[in-house]
């Protein structure tokens, strides 16, 4: 049929793929997603194996090329299958595709190559608490790559692009060197003719515009909507809007929202909490302030009548919190923490001292005979500032280690080893 006498040879595939020549059409599947995926150039496989097992697993999975493989051997199928053994085979990303679903980025050449993602841009967005309350829009001016107009992203005034002969059109090259006696070190490294493209553009044929490149650069301005009730650390997306490549599905433009310290606000998850100091007057007797809320709307905060506030005590607002974001609506609460700031005044005057009795609670009164006062010992009373009294501890703690490390080093003297 294809003019041989004899058997050429027709073990070749089965040894590529490291199966016998009775194995099933599962086994040589499972054979070839094993050796594919190590081979793979996207994982730092070898090219040129990556093409083998391809080669060899088309033909040996096609009943009829494998029938004339067996009995004929690789040059039957060059000849009777116009070439089919060699570069008529299909491309193996679409063969490695077919059976995974998926590619790990391509390589080979562009004609042959899927599509891979390209890489997101990810910046920050600097917000105040007023713009996560309220909701803004923020315009932007940021720079990217667009596929050229003028050559359609080919990078040629034909449209045609050549196979680059420093990679052989796989985008990568292998080299080797010796690094001991015996021992050879392969690396893989992006061509630099081709640029990990796989192809190459004459000088003459390049697109005026993009001078080769395939892409231009344009300006783009995006309106960032910010919604009410966002929080710090949280993404706005803009799908595809990313630096446009060849072969590549383009990336995200993610922006990450950075919210500023605020003066006077503080924000727990959908609450807000701010401090406010009163003095012991206010705090006996009542208050009332008006507080700027991030709306600008004024608050009149004021107390009970006749209730005393605590240092340290919290009160709420309820519905007066951050808005929760997708429901604007629902508000949490907010919080005002008081602080009560006791007079300068170190010394009251007995008359004082009388006024204030006849308010509050008395004091206590334990009568101490003359007796009971000879046995005391009277003290005086200082100030302190507690921040430098633990900073003077602290520092006779360090001393009082190195003393004992000085002074108290244990003696060696009355150790000793036992020798068997």
């Amino acid at each position: 049929m294809f003019g041989y006498g004899g058997r050429s040879d027709n073990t070749k595939y089965y040894e590529i793929l490291g199966v016998s020549k009775n194995a099933s059409q599962d086994e040589m599947k499972k054979a070839y997603k094993k050796a594919a995926i190590k081979n793979h150039p996207d994982k730092g496989g070898d090219p040129e194996k990556f093409k083998e097992l391809a080669h060899a697993y088309e033909v040996l999975s096609d009943p009829e090329k494998r029938d004339i493989y067996d009995q004929y051997g690789e040059d039957a199928l060059k000849e009777g299958m116009g070439g089919g053994g060699g570069s008529g085979v299909h491309n193996p990303f679409d063969i490695f595709e077919s059976l995974f679903g998926r590619s790990f980025g391509g390589g080979g050449s562009s004609r042959g190559r899927r599509q891979k993602r390209g890489d997101d841009v990810v910046q920050t967005l600097k917000v105040t608490l007023e713009d996560l309350y309220n909701g803004t829009t923020k315009k932007l001016s940021l720079s990217r790559n667009f596929m050229c107009t003028k050559c359609k992203g080919k990078g040629s005034k034909s449209g045609a692009s050549g196979m680059c002969y420093g990679c052989q059109g796989s985008g990568m090259k292998i080299t080797t060197r010796q690094i001991g006696l015996g021992m050879i070190q392969q690396m893989q490294h992006i061509c630099p003719e081709c640029r990990g493209s796989g192809e190459v553009i004459s000088e003459k044929d390049k697109c005026p515009q993009c001078r080769g490149k395939k892409v231009s650069q344009e300006k783009k301005v995006l309106e960032v909507h910010v919604e009410k009730g966002m929080h710090h650390g949280q993404k706005i997306v803009f799908e595809g809007q990313a630096d446009e490549a060849p072969d590549t599905v383009t990336g995200d433009i993610v922006f990450v929202l950075q919210l500023r310290d605020h003066p006077k606000f503080e924000r727990k998850v959908d609450d807000l909490i701010v401090e406010r100091t009163l003095n012991l007057t206010e705090a006996l007797c009542g208050f009332q302030f008006v507080l700027t809320h991030l709306d600008g709307r004024q608050l009149l905060i004021k107390s009970n009548p006749g209730e005393v506030i605590k240092p340290g005590q919290y009160k709420a607002i309820n519905d007066e919190g951050m808005p929760q974001h997708g429901r604007p609506f629902m508000k949490g609460k907010l919080y005002i923490h008081f602080n009560v700031d006791f007079p300068d005044s170190r010394i009251l005057s007995p008359e004082q001292c009388h006024t204030i009795e006849t308010i509050l609670p008395l004091r206590s009164r334990k009568h101490l005979s003359d007796m009971e006062l000879d046995e005391c010992e009277e003290t005086i009373l200082h100030d302190v500032n507690m921040a430098e009294e633990e900073k003077r501890r602290k520092q006779q703690q360090r001393y009082e280690a190195y003393e004992y490390d000085e002074d108290d080093e244990p003696s060696m003297s009355g150790v000793q080893c036992a020798q068997q």
